[in-house]
């Protein structure tokens, strides 16, 4: 794929709760790092080959993961994360269910975020001009919910502007973990 891919929706619950599920969301992440197989999964995050084979099943059945068939042995399978630009529907028109499910994955991404910064700066001195590379930028706007929109699609447009496909990566680049909230002050009426 040449192209970032396009913007995909998620309303659905059941696919919420496939992607939210605590150790499909470690699994992700490792197989962001490269493809793995169930076995690999499984030593690396301490699990066994059941659970990471069974759960791997589920991020496929929902278009998560796929198959690398250039790796697999036999009946050893590989698998890779796909890339998706993976959107939600606006709070107000997500159904209860969702909503729950939603608020716990944002809580468990925060979280997640938070260990990666503390892991980030604890290995920053070992990581050279790359322990230097954070680009941080803390504000405020006054915004109409339009000009929001229009805000973000913007960042969008420039997070898309830099994207690469896997083999087009240079040897020198890194990958960067890129966050964007805004919501509005709960100080202010």
């Amino acid at each position: 794929m040449t192209e970032p891919p396009p913007p995909e929706e998620i309303a659905d619950p059941a696919v919420l709760k496939a992607f939210a599920h605590p150790l499909r969301r470690r699994i992700l992440a490792t197989l962001r790092q490269g493809p793995a197989s169930a076995t690999t999964l499984a030593a690396e995050l301490g699990v066994n080959t059941g659970a990471t084979s069974y759960h791997l099943r589920e991020l496929a059945k929902h278009g998560f993961v796929e198959e690398d068939a250039g790796l697999g042995h036999g009946k050893e399978r590989w698998w890779r994360a796909r890339r998706r630009d993976l959107r939600f529907p606006r709070r107000g028109q997500q159904s209860e269910e969702m909503r729950v499910l939603f608020d716990d994955l944002n809580s468990r991404a925060f979280d997640e975020d938070l260990e990666l910064w503390r892991r980030f700066r604890e290995r920053a001195d070992e990581l050279g001009e790359w322990g230097d590379a954070v680009p941080f930028s803390r504000g405020s706007l006054h915004v109409t919910q339009d000009e929001l929109g229009a805000f973000f699609d913007d960042y969008l447009a420039l997070l898309k502007r830099y994207w690469r496909a896997a083999d087009a990566v240079p040897p020198d680049a890194r990958r960067m973990v890129v966050r964007f909230i805004a919501f509005p002050d709960p100080r202010i009426e």
